[in-house]
């Protein structure tokens, strides 16, 4: 298999496309401003909080290169509709926590960190790639913390395989060239208007991209690659959902869906997308998101009105 045929299938078709020519991108306009956030002992981040606040709370978890608006800002509207939702940005990655090392499991402290400092008590986890392993982690550290988990486009561990090594590499020349190239192309017929709104649209993601420097990304990719969940994955018992993308050569296909069987009851939502699907297939993404959401946050429900029926003996 060539470079081409491996990146296109680590990218997906969408993601494969934006890299040849027009990326096409959900429209940024109305996406909330970070605010400052800083974290006692460890250090400062940017946070989105937006939802009603009596509502459930959903923390939004990151892809590796990208920041915390970048993967999600495509589901905020919606999401935030039923649920109070917080974003910020991870450690080493665009205004997240500046410090001498990486790991996941500071990450995963660093969620816990984020809601004590908004005044949350439990909540419910959603990451994407490098957020779900970070989700994974959060739910095993802080069982009593953690309400239920939606881990998409993710693994319990990343097998480096030939073809996956290669994805890898590929995988983190690509994001560099996204954050070169702008390659926005004239479409016939379209309006200036729409044109100029379409190159706000990119000028964002572009420096939402470049506010994570080459050398964290590749020092978080080496934490993704030692990552395993597997030796305590099965003791999770929280409601879990499983976002597939099932067009992904990055995270394998079947890793996620291993990822699923190894924890009970675990629902999951298949997409035919690659591993951009959060931003490049934004309405297919969106939608499996929502119906995974929904699946665990009445499954939360079930748990604790069981919990509140004292046992008949």
């Amino acid at each position: 298999m060539g470079a081409e045929q491996v990146l296109k299938s680590a990218l997906g078709d969408v993601g494969w496309q934006a890299t040849r020519k027009l990326a096409t991108i959900p429209p940024t306009a109305g996406v909330p401003d970070p605010k400052p956030l800083s974290l006692p002992g460890r250090g400062q981040t940017v946070v989105v909080d937006v939802g009603p606040r009596h509502a459930p709370t959903v923390i939004l978890l990151h892809s590796v290169a990208c920041t915390g608006l970048l993967t999600w800002y495509p589901a905020l509207e919606r999401l935030s509709k039923n649920h109070r939702v917080v974003v910020f940005d991870q450690r080493w990655h665009g205004q997240g926590i500046r410090s001498q090392e990486f790991s996941l499991e500071d990450c995963a402290d660093d969620v816990v960190a984020v809601a004590d400092a908004l005044g949350i008590g439990r909540f419910m986890v959603a990451g994407y790639s490098m957020g779900g392993m970070v989700g994974q982690l959060t739910a095993h550290r802080f069982p009593e913390r953690v309400t239920g988990l939606v881990l998409c486009s993710t693994a319990s561990n990343f097998r480096r395989g030939i073809r996956q090594r290669v994805a890898l590499d590929l995988f983190g020349r690509t994001l560099h060239l996204l954050r070169d190239q702008a390659r926005i192309g004239l479409v016939p017929g379209e309006p200036r208007r729409e044109r100029l709104a379409r190159l706000e649209d990119h000028r964002w993601a572009l420096e939402e991209f470049r506010s994570t420097s080459p050398w964290a990304i590749a020092v978080a990719l080496d934490e993704i690659g030692r990552f395993d969940s597997t030796p305590w994955l099965h003791t999770l018992t929280l409601p879990t959902a499983v976002v597939v993308t099932s067009r992904d050569g990055f995270i394998a296909p079947a890793h996620q869906r291993s990822l699923a069987r190894r924890i009970a009851d675990a629902a999951t939502y298949e997409i035919p997308a690659g591993h951009t699907a959060c931003v490049f297939a934004a309405d297919q993404f969106v939608a499996a998101l929502m119906a995974a959401c929904t699946s665990v946050q009445a499954a939360i429900g079930v748990q604790e009105r069981a919990a509140e029926i004292p046992d008949s003996a």
